[in-house]
């Protein structure tokens, strides 16, 4: 088992990919000779190129370009002796069987899987009480390993520490006599958000003595920001937006002490890190944070002490804008008189 060529499949989130990655680290752990190829989106290769359990990323944009011939003969040249589909997809799942991958790992709940995947396993993520990350150690139930692993163990797993470095006009932003904090606000439409009214408070109230704000976000998220965070506290923030790439975001958020976000991408990186990693939720089941809570040493998240479903099925969700601003400065506070 040790030399097998191991695929993990998952083509979907930045978020989803990093509470992938102790997946990787538990099969490392346990067959330290095996060979990890991630599939993946290709926005999402610098996360998989972060983590030291990979050993090649396949680029699924690239092969699903191709026509059904040319991937199957893609998927043959990874050599892959197991395929892991932990996002489902029927169109990886039969090229995977058609390119002869011997052991292809499933859920039962996929009608397309019981004619792909010859290792099924029974697995129901919509109504179970698990978080993410263990939900996706339930699929190396075939190896006969241990997958009951405490969520407080996890962060254990990331192996997130190939970092690059960051040129020095960036680094040189890092002021080592306050607490730089990240702000993420949007989502891009991923997540329910606190609001950028919440935000922009919050700006106003921190301490300027004791905080350094750097805001991040796409060039898209930068116009819908522009008048009530960006232009408006100009002199108070630092704007990070569209300024930089996956992979340096990732170290820059490893230079930063913390990061306060919606259940994002960028969220999860933090707390994978180490950093404080905020994340704001709903108190909605499936994005409540007992499915999606960032998961790390210094992970914290706010949400209503209650189970509601009101604003299901709208994007204004009244349970997170009522997280105010003061309650997340007296976290931070009392994270920096620590």
């Amino acid at each position: 088992m040790n030399k097998k060529r191991i695929i993990i499949s998952r083509t979907d989130s930045i978020g989803d990919v990093m509470l992938t990655l102790p997946l990787a680290g538990i099969l490392k752990k346990e067959f330290p000779n095996s060979y990890l190829i991630f599939l993946g989106k290709t926005y999402t290769k610098a996360v998989i190129e972060t983590c030291k359990h990979i050993n090649e990323f396949a680029d699924w944009d690239f092969i699903s370009a191709k026509d059904n011939t040319q991937a199957i003969e893609a998927f043959r040249k990874l050599k892959a002796d197991i395929i892991i589909h932990v996002f489902p997809r029927k169109e990886i799942n039969l090229i995977a069987k058609k390119a002869d991958i011997p052991f292809r790992i499933g859920t039962r709940n996929r009608t397309y899987h019981w004619l792909g995947c010859n290792k099924l396993i029974k697995l129901s993520r919509k109504n179970s009480d698990l978080h993410e990350s263990q939900l996706n150690l339930k699929l190396l139930s075939p190896f006969k390993i241990n997958t009951e692993i405490k969520l407080e163990e996890i962060h254990n797993y990331y192996g997130f520490n190939k970092l690059k470095s960051l040129p020095k006009e960036i680094l040189d932003l890092i002021d080592k006599s306050k607490f730089n904090l990240i702000l993420h606000p949007k989502s891009k439409g991923s997540a329910r958000e606190w609001g950028l009214d919440n935000f922009a408070k919050l700006i106003k109230i921190l301490p300027k003595d004791k905080f350094k704000i750097f805001i991040t976000g796409t060039a898209v998220e930068a116009d819908l920001m522009k008048d009530q965070i960006l232009n408006k506290y100009q002199d108070e923030v630092i704007d990070m937006t569209s300024k930089l790439d996956l992979t340096q975001l990732i170290s820059f958020i490893n230079e930063a002490d913390g990061l306060i976000a919606a259940s994002t991408g960028p969220l999860h990186i933090a707390a994978a890190l180490g950093k404080h990693a905020l994340g704001i939720y709903p108190p909605i089941r499936p994005m409540h944070p007992g499915r999606w809570a960032p998961v790390g040493q210094n992970a914290f998240y706010f949400v209503l002490d209650k189970e509601c479903s009101d604003c299901r099925k709208t994007s204004n969700c009244e349970c997170m804008h009522s997280i105010s601003p003061e309650m997340v400065k007296a976290k931070l506070e009392s994270i920096i008189n620590k």
